[in-house]
């Protein structure tokens, strides 16, 4: 998911989507711990797509404060 694409989410679809990576992301570390993981870059992938999210909710709180 890119930034432009982050940006027009609605603030509810940010919270569900931000859940839905933090879940994918612990599901790969079980699977690194227990068994080989084929995609190893869909990890990173799911960090900054995270990453994204979570500044975009920042910045709208920010503006929302100011």
């Amino acid at each position: 998911m890119k930034a432009p694409e982050v940006k027009k989410l609605s603030s509810d679809d940010l919270k569900t989507e931000a859940t839905r990576l933090r879940r994918e992301l612990f599901d790969f570390r079980c699977k690194l711990t227990t068994d080989k993981v084929a995609d190893n870059s869909r990890i990173c992938k799911a960090r900054r797509d995270l990453a994204r999210i979570l500044t975009e909710q920042t910045a709208r709180k920010a503006a929302t404060a100011a």
